[in-house]
C-alpha cells in the first residue's frame, strides 16, 4: 500500500452539469469541515444549463490553504465522455472511484487504485422516481467516500442537513442514498489506497463556511442598503438573490409588517444603474450587482454619477472576458475598466476584497464611501470568491454608525444663508449636498451631468470647466487614505510580491513553497483604488516587485506604471494567470523562482 496520506489531498468529482452534484459536493465539503479539517472547494462548471462536463475539486489541507491545487489525488468518475481524460490527471498512487460500466482497460493506468461501483444500477434499483434518481445517485458516492476516507455516517448526515437547511424534506432521502454508498463500500470494497481523514482540533474552531456573494449581501443589509436594482447575470445573481432573501426577513417593520426595502429587477443593466443613482440622489443607500458585460452597459450612468456627484454602489463579480467570454470562469479582468469607467476623465473608488470577511466588510464600507465622497463606488469580487464556499472567521455585527458625509440639514441652511452645491469649502474636494424634502427655501439645486459651476448653474466657461475637473481630482486624492488600506507582511527582504483579491490565497502557499527553495519575499496586498501612499513606499523599499494578477494584460501593473514615480517603474515585474480557473500556488512560485535564479539577480544578491 502507498504511503499514508492524512488530511492533505484533493478530491475531484467529474460529472455532468445539471445532475445536482454541487449539492452532494457541498454536503461532503461541509462534512469534512465538521471534522475540524480545513477544506477549500472549487466548482469548475460549464455555462450551459445541463449536459456538459463539470468538475468539482475539494481540497483537504491540514495547513489551511484555501487556493486551488493542480493535483488530483482522489477521483470520482461519473462522466463517461471525460472518463479517460479525467484519469490522466490523477497523481500516481491516487484512487479512482468510478461507474462500474466504465472499462478500466481504456485508462492504461496501473499506478492508481480503482474502486468500481454500480452507481447506475443502484440508482435504478433503489430510486423509482427517474427525475430524482440522478440527484440521489450523487449521494451514493458521498457515502462511498465517507466509508473509504473515514467520515462517520453522523457527520455525513450533519453535512447533508447543512446543505439542505432550507429544504429539510430532502435530508432523509439524501441520507438514505448516502447509506447505500456506505453499505456498498463496507461490504464490497477492500481498501487499498493511502487516503484518510482524521478529526482535527483548532483548525476550524469558530469559523464559518460561506460564499462571498452571500457575505456581501449580508454586508449590504448591515450597511443600510434599502434599494437594490439588478438584472440577472452569472456569477453575480446570487448576491442580489441573497440580499432579497435576507431583506425580506429583516427589512420589515415589526409592527406593521411593511417591507422597508425596494427591489427592482430592471429591463437591463443600464436601467438598473439608473435606479441606483436615482435612489442615491433621493438619499437612499442603493446598489446593484453585475459582471463584466453588465458593467459595460453601466458606463454612461457611472460617468453621470461621478460628474453629478451622486452616491451608488456597484458590485462587479468578475468573470472571464472579453465579450461573453467564459461566463462561468473566474478572472480579474475588469480592474482597469472599472477604475476609469465612462468616457472623459473619470476615476472611481474601487474596493478589492480578497476574502469572505472582506466581501462582507467592504460591502458596508462601500455605502459609507459612496455617501462620504458622493460618487459611485465599485466592489470588485470574482467568481471564485463570489460563488465558491470559503472558511472564514465570524462576520461581526457593525459597531460604527453610518457615515452620510456632508449633508446639510434645514438648521444648517438657516445658519449658512447661502451655499454652493459644487463648492469645495475646505480643500478636500468634497462639496456639501442636501437631500430632497429638506424643509428650507435654499435646499434646492440643479443636479447636472453637463458643465456646471459651483452653484450648479449651467456653464460652458473653460476655466469653470477646468476648475470643476481639478476639484474632482482633489476628491480622488482625498480618497487615497480613506479607502481600505493595503495589508503588508514585511521581513526586510530585497524583493516583494504585490497582489489583490483572491490571488492572495495562492500567494500564501506560494511564499511557503518559495521559502523551501531559499527564496524569501515580502508581500503587500492592495485592497482598493486609488492606491494609498504606502504602496509607493513599499515599492521604494524593494529592488524587485512581482505584481501577481489574474488577467492577461497586467491591469494593476499598468495602473502602477502610470501612477508610481518614474524611477520606481523599472522595479516592477508582471506575472499573469488567465486561463479561467482559480490561480494556484505554482502559478505564482514557478515564475518567481525562475526569475530569482537569473544570473543578474543572483550576482546582485551575492
Amino acid at each position: 500500500m502507498p504511503r499514508r496520506s492524512t488530511n492533505d489531498f484533493t478530491i475531484r468529482v467529474a460529472t455532468v452539469n445539471g445532475s445536482g452534484s454541487q449539492s452532494s459536493n457541498l454536503a461532503l465539503s461541509n462534512a469534512i469541515f465538521r471534522l475540524g479539517i480545513p477544506v477549500a472547494p472549487k466548482n469548475i462548471f460549464p455555462s450551459n444549463i445541463e449536459g456538459l462536463p463539470t468538475w468539482y475539486d475539494i481540497r483537504v489541507t491540514s495547513k489551511g490553504y484555501q487556493c486551488r491545487t493542480r493535483d488530483v489525488d482522489v477521483l470520482v468518475a461519473l462522466n463517461a465522455s471525460t472518463w479517460r481524460e479525467d484519469i490522466v490527471n490523477v497523481k500516481a498512487g491516487g484512487l479512482v472511484i468510478h461507474e462500474r460500466a466504465y472499462p478500466v482497460s481504456q485508462t492504461q493506468r496501473d499506478d492508481v487504485t480503482y474502486y468500481a461501483v454500480p452507481f447506475a444500477e443502484m440508482g435504478k434499483q433503489h430510486f423509482e422516481n427517474a427525475d430524482l434518481r440522478k440527484y440521489l445517485v450523487n449521494m451514493i458516492y458521498v457515502g462511498v467516500l465517507g466509508e473509504l476516507l473515514g467520515i462517520d455516517e453522523a457527520t455525513i448526515e450533519a453535512g447533508i442537513a447543512t446543505q439542505f437547511r432550507n429544504k429539510p424534506s430532502a435530508v432523509a432521502a439524501s441520507m438514505n442514498a448516502a447509506r447505500l454508498g456506505f453499505e456498498f463500500a463496507r461490504n464490497e470494497l477492500q481498501k487499498q489506497d493511502a487516503f484518510h481523514l482524521e478529526r482535527m482540533s483548532g483548525k476550524t474552531d469558530g469559523t464559518l463556511f460561506i460564499d462571498g456573494n452571500r457575505a456581501a449581501a449580508l454586508g449590504c443589509v448591515m450597511g443600510g442598503c434599502t434599494v437594490a436594482a439588478w438584472y440577472p447575470i452569472t456569477p453575480s445573481s446570487s448576491l442580489c438573490e441573497n440580499f432579497i432573501a435576507i431583506a425580506e426577513k429583516y427589512r420589515v417593520d415589526p409592527k406593521t409588517g411593511d417591507k422597508r426595502v425596494a427591489i427592482v429587477q430592471a429591463e437591463d443593466e443600464l436601467a438598473a444603474a439608473g435606479v441606483v443613482f436615482g435612489a442615491g440622489w433621493a438619499g437612499a443607500r442603493a446598489m446593484t450587482s453585475t459582471s463584466g458585460p453588465g458593467l459595460s452597459l453601466m458606463a454612461e450612468y457611472a460617468g453621470f454619477g461621478y460628474f453629478a456627484e451622486i452616491p451608488g454602489v456597484i458590485f462587479d463579480v468578475q468573470r472571464a472576458g472579453p465579450s461573453t467570454g467564459l461566463p462561468t470562469r473566474t478572472m480579474q479582468g475588469d480592474v482597469a475598466f472599472a477604475y476609469t469607467l465612462s468616457h472623459g476623465d473619470t476615476k472611481h473608488i474601487v474596493l478589492l476584497p480578497g476574502t469572505v470577511d472582506e466581501a462582507y466588510a467592504f460591502a458596508m464600507d462601500a455605502f459609507d464611501l459612496a455617501d462620504r465622497f458622493q460618487t459611485p463606488v465599485f466592489v470588485l469580487s470574482d467568481l471564485d470568491l463570489g460563488m465558491n464556499s470559503w472558511m472564514t472567521k465570524p462576520l461581526p455585527y457593525p459597531e460604527k454608525s453610518f457615515d452620510r458625509g456632508k449633508v446639510l440639514s434645514a438648521d444648517d441652511l438657516a445658519k449658512l444663508g447661502s451655499w454652493g452645491r459644487y463648492r469645495d469649502v475646505d480643500g478636500d474636494g468634497i462639496p456639501y449636498r442636501t437631500l430632497p424634502g429638506t424643509d428650507h427655501a435654499n435646499a434646492g439645486f440643479f443636479t447636472r451631468g453637463t458643465g456646471h459651476d459651483e452653484q450648479a448653474r449651467y456653464s460652458e466657461d473653460p476655466q469653470t470647466w477646468r476648475s470643476g475637473l481639478d476639484r474632482l481630482v482633489r476628491k480622488h486624492q482625498t480618497a487615497r487614505e480613506c479607502v481600505p488600506r493595503p495589508i503588508a507582511d514585511e521581513r526586510g527582504c530585497r524583493a516583494g510580491i504585490l497582489a489583490y483579491g483572491t490571488t492572495h490565497h495562492a500567494i500564501v502557499e506560494a511564499r511557503d513553497l518559495l521559502s523551501r527553495d531559499g527564496v524569501a519575499l515580502d508581500y503587500l496586498r492592495v485592497r482598493a483604488l486609488p492606491l494609498a501612499a504606502s504602496v509607493t513606499e513599499f515599492v521604494e523599499r524593494h529592488e524587485r516587485i512581482y505584481v501577481i494578477e489574474q488577467n492577461r494584460d497586467g491591469q494593476l501593473y499598468g495602473i502602477l506604471r502610470g501612477e508610481l514615480p518614474a524611477h520606481l517603474v523599472g522595479r516592477l515585474r508582471s506575472i499573469r494567470h488567465y486561463n479561467g480557473v482559480p490561480i494556484d500556488a505554482l502559478a505564482v512560485a514557478e515564475p518567481i523562482l525562475e526569475a530569482e535564479r537569473e544570473p543578474a539577480i543572483l550576482g546582485a544578491a551575492s
